[in-house]
């Protein structure tokens, strides 16, 4: 068996049980999900046998309803306020934390700890506080200003959303912005010092440049989060409020009309439209974004390659002069 093909068995071997995972819980659903959503179903027997096959008519209606639009509207600009809200607050927050002062660590612990925190836990616990007569209003009317409807109201829900969302996840926004500052070569920023670039002159012409592929991994990971929201909106909300208050998604419109409404076809085709843009989504930011990255990582590969290369034949070429360029010589061999 000759190199090659004990690669491609390791490979084969190694990537197996992902691709049988991928197969079964993302693939094999997606499929059944669409086959049920042909029909008008229940939910319980074979949809051939206890519903009504009846074609397209499903995706025909979520295309046609305003509450799916309303939806898609709003996990849109979800999507782009996270973007919007928490980009800058991490980076600024992380560059904060990399500095070195008494107390760092357990700062970076508690702006960490509410993205460990479950869902449901801070779903319940903000929708009790932000309650009409919860700790919020209660509050501000101890300091004598007026409470508000934050869960009800259409002009400030959405953005009670946003600031429950942004408390959550900027945490672990901010680990991921630190963890790139990290690897930044310190260098830079003394060569910089030494030229008389300021703190500020620094961060804008090396941090944020060699942050770029930091940030646009987390951007990635927010929009497919913010696509698939639906437990702080479901808990925080309930079934029929966020609809009426500017906060439903995509994800609550399906609960809501599919398995609430116990018309589980036409849920599974909300599910699947709802892959589709995601999948769309997710197709275009890689497209135009990540594969920028993923090529310039492969061009230096590929130029350390040939510059290792030319190094050896250089130093092979020369290796018989002397023991100093024969030692060179096989020092680079071995590279």
């Amino acid at each position: 068996m000759n190199d090659r093909m004990r690669k491609r068995l390791e490979i084969t071997a190694l990537s197996l049980p992902a691709l049988i995972m991928f197969v079964g819980f993302v693939i094999v659903p997606v499929i059944m999900a669409a086959y049920y959503g042909f029909y008008r179903w229940k939910g319980f027997g074979q949809p051939s046998v206890n519903g009504q096959f009846i074609g397209l008519q499903n995706y025909g209606m979520i295309l046609t309803d305003p509450n799916f639009h309303d939806a898609l509207k709003h996990t849109l600009l979800v999507m782009i306020a996270s973007l919007i809200i928490q980009g800058p607050l991490a980076i600024l927050f992380a560059l904060l934390l990399n500095q070195k002062f008494k107390g760092r660590a357990i700062i970076r612990t508690l702006i960490f700890v509410p993205y460990v925190v479950s869902e449901v836990i801070v779903g319940t616990a903000w929708s009790l506080m932000l309650q009409s007569t919860g700790a919020v209003n209660a509050l501000l009317n101890s300091i004598g200003l007026p409470g508000a409807d934050w869960i009800a109201d259409p002009n400030i829900a959405f953005w009670t959303l946003m600031f429950i969302i942004s408390w959550k996840y900027i945490g672990f926004a901010v680990i991921l912005m630190i963890a790139g500052m990290q690897s930044i070569p310190e260098e830079l920023y003394e060569a910089a010092m030494v030229d008389g670039a300021g703190f500020w002159r620094r961060q804008w012409s090396i941090t944020l440049p060699l942050l770029g592929p930091t940030i646009r991994i987390w951007a990635f990971m927010s929009i497919i989060g913010s696509l698939q929201l639906f437990d702080l909106v479901y808990i925080v909300w309930g079934q029929y409020v966020a609809g009426t208050a500017g906060t439903s998604t995509m994800a609550t419109y399906m609960v809501r009309e599919g398995r609430l409404a116990n018309n589980y076809g036409y849920g599974s085709a909300v599910a699947v439209v709802i892959f589709i843009i995601s999948l769309a989504i997710a197709l275009t930011y890689q497209r135009l974004v990540l594969n920028r990255d993923l090529d310039g990582a492969i061009t230096t590969a590929r130029g350390e390659k040939e510059r290792r290369r030319k190094e050896r034949d250089r130093a092979l070429k020369h290796g018989g002069g002397d023991g100093g360029d024969a030692e060179i010589a096989s020092e680079v061999a071995g590279l």
